[in-house]
């Protein structure tokens, strides 16, 4: 991108601060500066002034779920369906692994922090592991694809070197970097966080397709004859990935997505909950859900939005390349976004001063055909690692491995 195509699109979305400090930079930090402003939608900027339209939620009713008691009645056949799909090279798994392990008290990749007590038992490698029980009994590896962000991807990319891949095929592990969103103030205004470069954030946990197709990863999809997406989350250590009995269960149902839930601990417990939004699979977030839902009973006298969703899903290919004709719905979300004050000066905030723009799953989930709720049991599949103590912590998540026979 020249100059004047820069300034060109700038002027068309009044976005022309961002080229303030034009003129101070080196011939290197221009060509950055105009390849991010060449690469950035900034259509959705102006989002913000009518963000009351995008928060609308329709009408919202109960999904069954699939309990473990039915499972359990067909898992023969369903692990046999599954197992079957995976032989066959049909399913892959997709790992979010862009984020810090910053609120543990590292400056590493999420995934990097080890768990270990006795020995050194790193979170991806729990996730390898895991993996590694499925791909044994179908005595092939399947296709995992890891999206790591600018902030981590070459140390994660390392890191996968340095320990050769956990034992497991390397030319089986594609790692592709998430896109990134332009942060705003109120109005709309894209920040600067340093002289050439615009402020900018992940474009959310929604975003994993866009940004694998952009790294031109489709291609290779196709060629491997990937059916469907295990996707799932870096922080749930005990978490099954391309569980055969899931993907089963998921393939013998017909349904275009499955999700692995677990049963509330209380019914104002923080997860999203499983459910139908105007007909369709949706998820309502914790802080959506109101007290009449909350209290609301199913037809066997008990609560109705009583599963909660673990980001663990089951996403079929063809379905996902359906969403990306369309445009997902964008979520303004209300943050401290560190920029240059109005002399060039970076500063931090300590309360939220503009907004960050985002592409969540459940708006893929809500754009499927059909979703299967899949019910796990808490204990040997939850154990998320938000915090270093107390709830959902490293503490928790080791308790729940030893539990499960995993030696830290």
């Amino acid at each position: 991108m020249t100059l004047e195509e820069a300034k060109a699109k700038l002027e068309k979305y009044g976005q022309m601060q961002v080229l303030k400090y034009y003129d101070e930079l080196d011939d290197a930090q221009k060509a950055a500066l105009l390849a991010q402003i060449d690469a950035t939608d900034m259509s959705i900027q102006a989002n913000c002034k009518h963000q009351e339209e995008l928060g609308k939620r329709g009408v919202i009713t109960p999904l069954d779920c699939m309990e473990i008691s039915e499972i359990e009645e067909n898992k023969a056949e369903f692990d046999k369906v599954g197992l079957d799909a995976i032989k066959q090279g049909k399913v892959a798994a997709l790992l979010l692994a862009g984020g810090m392990g910053t609120r543990l008290g590292s400056d590493n990749p999420k995934g990097m922090y080890n768990v270990g007590k006795t020995r050194e038992l790193y979170i991806f490698e729990c996730l390898f592991n895991n993996m590694k029980d499925v791909t044994d009994r179908a005595g092939a590896p399947i296709h995992i694809y890891i999206m790591t962000s600018e902030k981590n991807n070459d140390a994660t990319v390392a890191f996968f070197k340095e320990k050769n891949f956990f034992g497991y095929p390397e030319d089986h592990v594609h790692f592709f970097m998430q896109e990134m969103a332009a942060a705003t103030d109120y109005e709309g205004r894209i920040y600067l966080e340093e002289k050439g470069r615009m402020a900018t954030s992940p474009n959310g946990n929604g975003g994993w397709f866009i940004s694998l197709v952009n790294a031109g990863l489709l291609d290779s999809v196709h060629e491997y004859g990937i059916e469907w997406f295990n996707v799932f989350a870096v922080d749930n250590v005990l978490q099954r990935i391309a569980d055969p009995v899931f993907v089963g269960a998921t393939i013998a149902r017909n349904c275009t997505v499955g999700a692995k839930v677990v049963r509330k601990a209380a019914p104002d417990e923080k997860v999203g909950v499983i459910c139908l939004e105007d007909g369709k699979p949706s998820i309502v977030e914790y802080y959506d859900l109101t007290e009449e839902l909350m209290n609301a009973k199913n037809e066997k006298g008990d609560p109705a939005y009583n599963f909660g969703v673990i980001l663990n899903y089951l996403f079929k290919t063809e379905q996902l390349e359906r969403i990306l004709n369309g445009a997902l719905p964008l979520h303004i979300v209300e943050k401290k976004i560190p920029c240059l004050d109005e002399n060039g000066n970076l500063f931090k905030p300590e309360s939220p001063n503009g907004y960050k723009y985002e592409n969540l799953v459940l708006d893929m989930i809500h754009q499927c055909d059909s979703c299967l709720p899949f019910e796990v049991a808490r204990e040997k599949e939850f154990a998320p690692i938000k915090n270093k103590t107390g709830v959902d912590s490293v503490e928790s998540a080791q308790a729940l491995l030893e539990k499960n026979g995993v030696v830290l």
